[in-house]
């Protein structure tokens, strides 16, 4: 898989607070990994969407990572709001995650991460164009 990384992305993680800039880091990483350990996923761009680091692929929908401005306790990652990816997480996690509508996950800064469930989501979100059609995405 190839990653297509913008210098701008880079700039934008450095000016977020330490602790901020961790947990966004350790998304990202997780975002990568997934797309790297996925089949069909031949290209990933990280550029930035409304300001904050966003991932790319052909086979699926934009992630997008960010801190919540309103409560900066928090922290997300967000799909595109006119997917089924949200309510298909939350039809399958419910009792795992925390959602914001139908565009986000979201996390406090001292909780642990489900790390399997939620690299399930990302690689639904990252394949979403050829899974769409399918009931609660083929899952």
């Amino acid at each position: 898989m190839e990653k297509i990384a913008s210098s701008q992305v880079s700039e934008t993680f450095r000016s977020y607070p330490p602790i901020v800039r961790e947990k966004l880091m350790y998304l990202r990483r997780l975002i990568l990994e997934t797309a790297s350990e996925s089949e069909g996923i031949e290209q990933l761009e990280e550029t930035l969407k409304w300001g904050e680091p966003s991932y790319l692929t052909k086979s699926g929908s934009t992630i997008r990572i960010g801190s919540k401005k309103a409560t900066p306790e928090q922290y997300a990652i967000y799909f595109h709001c006119k997917t089924k990816l949200v309510d298909t997480f939350r039809e399958i996690y419910r009792s795992v995650f925390k959602f914001e509508g139908n565009r986000a996950i979201v996390f406090d800064k001292n909780e642990e991460i489900p790390v399997e469930e939620l690299k399930h989501c990302i690689y639904l979100a990252l394949t979403y164009h050829n899974r769409k059609h399918l009931t609660m995405l083929g899952v």
